[in-house]
């Protein structure tokens, strides 16, 4: 009777050893085939050559594939920032008393607006397609309305040179209470239907919580790494901001998330083509959008016409005309 050969136990392999072999059991039978005849030498030259070509894949010692010192202040976004041109849709009558300072669309041919100076601030309602006033409230003469905008059916004002603000009602413009904010001072106010937006006239925008009106946080708005100052009447409009310039014919288009400006809007043009019919309009200064039927409205402060305007951006753009545009629109003057 022939006797069973021992079973013999085959040594464990290395963790390295598996791995290789299940590398080469990877590859095409031929690869396998050449691998297993080439000699020890030629081995240790593939081996060299990948060594080399390891080192020269990777970042030297001490360089991170994710820089965490990354300022986004040096970046050059200037592909990225777009040129916007427009043309008039419709004109409205306006009244030509009113000092706008924010404007708001509420939908139904519905406008809400604030106007101010000293003695003759109001918050008002008008008709979009008539400009006349419907309601009208009178603030008190020691109080300069600014920026307005309308939160769960409230009307949120602030008001220049304080840090005071006013609650209306909304159907009846009732003041229903004040509130304090937590910027320098009263310029611009908007809402993302989460937060309300300010502005303070500086380069800043301020996100601040609607209980309270604490600051959540604040963005400061550049353009190339440059600060874009005086900003005044806001408008968010399909997930930006967007903010008269103070004193310019320009509306940045800015990310609300790093406060990047996005675009500029030149509305040259417009005031010039009034001053036959009002010699003592002032500056540009009014922004709202029909976000149902997704139409533009701008006015200014004394500006006898409210108008519907497309915006489309210019086709061509050059780096040079880029440079114009922020000369004209970052503008450096204090004043109000």
């Amino acid at each position: 009777m022939a006797r069973r050969k021992p079973l013999v136990r085959a040594p464990m392999a290395s963790s390295s050893s598996s791995s290789s072999s299940s590398t080469r059991n990877k590859m095409p039978t031929f690869l396998r085939e050449a691998w297993g005849q080439s000699s020890g030498l030629l081995k240790l030259g593939c081996f060299i050559l990948l060594l080399s070509l390891i080192a020269f894949v990777l970042p030297p010692a001490g360089v991170r594939f994710f820089n965490t010192n990354f300022d986004p202040d040096r970046l050059d976004v200037k592909e990225s920032v777009k040129i916007y041109d427009y043309e008039i849709v419709r004109e409205f009558h306006h009244d030509p008393e009113a000092f706008i300072q924010g404007i708001v669309y509420a939908g139904d041919d519905t406008l809400y607006e604030s106007t101010g100076l000293f003695g003759k601030s109001t918050i008002r309602e008008v008709d979009l397609r008539s400009g006349q006033v419907r309601q009208l409230h009178h603030m008190e003469k020691n109080f300069f309305g600014e920026g307005l905008t309308l939160f769960n059916e409230r009307l949120l004002q602030v008001v220049w040179l304080a840090t005071k603000g006013f609650i209306y009602n909304r159907t009846s413009l009732a003041l229903l209470g004040t509130f304090v904010h937590s910027m320098k001072d009263g310029w611009g106010l908007t809402n993302d239907g989460k937060s309300i937006i300010g502005s303070d006239g500086s380069s800043s925008l301020y996100f601040l919580r609607p209980t309270n009106f604490s600051e959540l946080y604040h963005v400061t708005v550049k353009d190339n790494g440059r600060e874009v100052e005086h900003l005044n009447e806001l408008e968010y409009v399909n997930g930006e901001v967007w903010a008269n310039v103070y004193q310019t014919e320009c509306i940045a288009r800015i990310s609300p998330e790093d406060g990047r400006v996005v675009g500029w809007i030149l509305l040259h043009g417009l005031r010039n083509k009034l001053i036959s019919e009002n010699r003592q309009l002032d500056v540009l200064n009014g922004i709202a959008w029909d976000q149902k039927e997704d139409r533009l409205f701008f006015t200014g402060k004394l500006w006898p016409r409210l108008y519907e305007l497309k915006l489309k951006p210019l086709p061509r753009q050059s780096e040079s005309q880029l440079a114009a545009v922020r000369e004209s629109c970052i503008f450096h003057h204090r004043g109000h």
